[in-house]
């Protein structure tokens, strides 16, 4: 059953986590050895005859109103040679450097271009975001949060349609605007992916919008209680079943912190994921809390989610 204020009163509940706590702090320690055999997949590798889709980049991006007083990078790409007649799909990338980096781990402009290439995904926006960097004061959810952080941890962590309405309301009429087109409304033709507490967020988008989006990739989720991501097990079992097709992704080395423990919390949402019949697919290594698994496997996960 819930508990009620006066419950999560008694229990400290409603307080920030202090910043050290039974000789704990907060963090992540991912080792090197970890990732061993672990690399970008081979889609990340264009060939000479493959084209390559443009990306246009919206710095300290602040014209959004779902979260006023914030400033944020966007990026913008789309396949190649897409014109105003066709009707594009759409990927939400939150932590976006992270996934466009072209040295980094998952390098998705490059898989996204080598996919369309081959015929295995159609025309194709994606957006990569990065989280707000507020001009006011923010509530964290630990005491070792600054601001920043804090607003990251609002965005992805909160239980709420809100971070939805951002990428519905702000972010896809932008990218719509910049490349003269207009995507899909179809739920399946759009996809959110996220790592950490943007993998949580990637979730919430279609938990609390189901009818705008269906398609899920989460790399080493936040379903840790940071803002309550922990209850999404419980929910998934007891909840009328919504058509989402969840790619979930952790390891035996995921974060281990005050919130909570990462590969735990994977397995459990991959376990109500199978009770409660969803169209799922969890795929636990044995790296840490990195996207480093996520990449090799991203090409896949792609074809996967995307399927008929």
């Amino acid at each position: 059953m819930p508990f009620d204020s006066a419950t999560l009163e008694l229990l400290e509940l409603n307080k920030p986590i202090p910043s050290r706590v039974n000789n704990r702090e907060n963090g992540v320690n991912n080792q090197p050895e970890w990732e061993n055999g672990y690399a970008p997949c081979r889609e990340s590798v264009l060939n000479d005859n493959m084209v390559e889709g443009p990306v246009k980049k919206f710095s300290e991006w602040q014209e959004g109103t779902v979260y006023p007083g914030t400033k944020r990078q966007v990026w913008v790409y789309h396949t190649p040679n897409l014109d105003s007649t066709e009707t594009p799909k759409v990927m939400f990338f939150n932590d976006g450097a992270w996934y466009l980096s072209r040295k980094g781990p998952v390098q998705a402009t490059n898989v996204l271009n080598h996919l369309f290439h081959t015929g295995e995904i159609p025309a194709t926006i994606a957006i990569f975001v990065t989280p707000g960097v507020p001009d006011h004061h923010v509530l964290g959810p630990i005491e070792s949060y600054d601001d920043t952080l804090a607003q990251r941890s609002l965005e992805y962590d909160v239980l709420s349609a809100r971070y939805g309405d951002f990428l519905f309301s702000d972010l896809l009429p932008l990218a719509e605007n910049h490349i003269g087109v207009t995507a899909s409304t179809d739920p399946k033709d759009r996809i959110v992916c996220g790592i950490s507490s943007g993998g949580i967020a990637a979730f919430s988008v279609a938990w609390f919008h189901s009818d705008k989006c269906q398609r899920v990739i989460s790399h080493c989720g936040s379903f840790t209680d940071i803002w309550g991501g922990h209850n999404y097990p419980s929910v998934l079992r007891r909840t009328p079943r919504k058509p989402i097709r969840v790619f979930l992704q952790s390891g035996e080395n995921d974060a281990n912190t005050p919130f909570g423990d990462w590969a735990v919390a994977n397995k459990a949402m991959a376990s109500a994921l199978e009770y409660a019949g969803y169209d799922y697919r969890f795929e636990f290594g044995v790296g840490g809390h990195s996207l480093n698994h996520g990449g090799a496997l991203f090409a896949d996960s792609l074809r996967w989610i995307t399927r008929d």
